[in-house]
């Protein structure tokens, strides 16, 4: 079993920057891979960025430039810094991992983008 615990979530204006962490249980290098998704109400939760155990990523087209999702495995921590935040990423943001053919998920971390 893998636990997730995000943190860095909160309020900036647009334009702003904020960084989402998530501490793992595990090493990051025992994950296939390692995430963050991002869940409006009422809409299904989407990819956002996902780092895998070689550490290539992928973005969401949207956050394409503006995000960068990265790691610290000796802290066992992925990151998403997130620039040039706008009102519409205003959600909350879950970080994600895979493992032993399973999907484990944080609590989730709000972030809100408003003026």
């Amino acid at each position: 079993q893998v636990q997730l615990v995000e943190s860095g979530g909160g309020s900036v204006q647009p334009g702003g920057s904020l960084r989402l962490s998530c501490a793992s249980s595990l090493s990051i290098f025992e994950l296939p891979s390692m995430g963050w998704y991002r869940q409006a109400p009422g809409k299904q939760r989407e990819s956002v960025a996902v780092i895998t155990r070689s550490g290539s990523t992928t973005y969401e087209n949207s956050v394409q430039g503006r995000f960068t999702i990265s790691r610290d495995a000796a802290k066992r921590t992925v990151y998403l810094q997130m620039n040039s935040l706008q009102p519409e990423d205003t959600v909350v943001y879950y970080c994600t991992a895979a493992y032993r053919s399973s999907q484990y998920w944080g609590q989730g971390t709000q972030v809100t983008v408003s003026s």
